[in-house]
């Protein structure tokens, strides 16, 4: 039996997108730049699913561009941005906490002269609209801010920068890494006044290798800004090249298969209700996290690695120690929230999605127990 809690570094396809996907490997494989019918007829796959992306975001379906994932939006959102605004100043705004594809990205900018301000967060990884505020000023060109951290939960004030810059008369533009909060939350670019949004599909139980760039149509970018990749006339210049039709086709499907009934909440309550009942155990994600995202210290002599391979060997439980991306390094955001090393070496995170069940957290918190028994600390 496998009991999947590492649902913040991929998720279980859905039904609907592996029959998507297989039917674009199987039936509706022309090449969606062709202009005869089976070129048209994945062209036409590829429309539904920009609608079906675009709608989730209450954008317009030409302010959607595919790319291959999460950190590539990210990447051509910040470097984009900056070379749009460029003229206009050299301070960026953004967090500690950010992914790496974020965080590399800045230190490449500032290897070229850009001055990148890094709110530091307080010991739970959040930041505030305060030091937001503060750090806005008018000759900001980019905000870049993840909606929901991706280690441990917290919550951005995205829905403050907008304000920000405005009050800085700043001529900022807005990127926000809504990675870990599509699909989960409502997200409105209009009301967020985002100018980007960076989505992956393959955390929506969509498939690995897609995901998505919402460029604001009022942002007045073009692909010279973008561009980075040359060689063909797909995704408006910006990500030229033949189109991964199954991936798309499956997103598409992914994005419709949302449950927007669905409440993680009582399922986090008891998770954290099972969770207290081991000693000195500790939480590092708040109260006001993410319901999807619970980041914990576990009392035991044993490191964040040993645990994670012991769980996953002895009980079929599989977590994270944080981004799968950072592939085991120290955690850049449990450090930036100033927790002691020994928080950092035995820490781990549980993440949920709407497959896991109360059993499921059972069996986490019994092999935990039994684990810190085995090797207390």
């Amino acid at each position: 039996m496998i009991v999947y809690l590492d649902n913040s570094a991929t998720t279980k396809p859905c039904d609907e997108c592996v029959s998507a996907v297989n039917r674009m490997l199987c039936e509706n494989w022309g090449n969606a730049s062709s202009l005869h019918s089976l070129g048209v007829k994945a062209m036409k796959s590829v429309i539904d699913a920009r609608n079906a992306v675009a709608q989730s975001l209450g954008a317009d379906a030409n302010e959607i561009v595919f790319t291959s994932g999460g950190t590539e939006a990210n990447n051509l959102a910040v470097f984009g941005a900056v070379k749009a605004r460029k003229r206009l100043g050299k301070k960026i705004v953004t967090t500690a906490v950010e992914h790496e594809s974020v965080l590399q990205s800045m230190q490449e900018l500032e290897k070229e002269g850009f001055e990148v301000t890094y709110l530091q967060p307080d010991s739970f990884g959040r930041i505030t609209k305060e030091q937001l505020f503060e750090a806005v000023t008018g000759d900001t060109i980019l905000v870049s801010m993840m909606y929901i951290n991706n280690e441990v939960g917290s919550i951005m004030p995205v829905e403050s920068i907008a304000r920000a810059v405005k009050r800085a008369n700043s001529p900022a533009l807005i990127h926000i890494d809504c990675v870990q909060a599509y699909g989960k939350i409502n997200i409105n670019a209009k009301k967020l006044g985002a100018d980007l949004i960076s989505v992956s599909a393959h955390k929506i139980h969509g498939a690995k290798g897609v995901g998505a760039l919402y460029i604001n149509k009022n942002a007045n970018l073009t692909d010279q800004n973008f561009a980075r990749i040359f060689g063909g006339e797909q995704e408006k210049r910006l990500r030229p090249g033949t189109e991964a039709t199954p991936l798309i086709a499956g997103f598409g499907e992914a994005v419709k298969a949302f449950d927007t009934s669905f409440d993680i909440k009582p399922l986090n309550s008891y998770a954290k209700k099972r969770l207290s009942e081991i000693d000195s155990l500790k939480f590092n994600s708040g109260d006001d996290a993410s319901p999807y995202i619970i980041n914990i210290f576990v009392p035991t002599f044993m490191r964040s690695q040993t645990i994670i391979q012991e769980l996953c060997s002895n009980y079929g439980v599989y977590v994270s120690s944080g981004s799968a991306c950072a592939k085991g390094k120290k955690s850049h955001v449990l450090s930036a929230m100033r927790l002691s090393d020994d928080v950092l070496d035995k820490s781990i995170r549980i993440s949920l999605s709407r497959y896991n069940t109360k059993e499921d957290i059972d069996i986490l918190v019994d092999a935990l127990k039994d684990l810190i028994e085995a090797h207390p600390k």
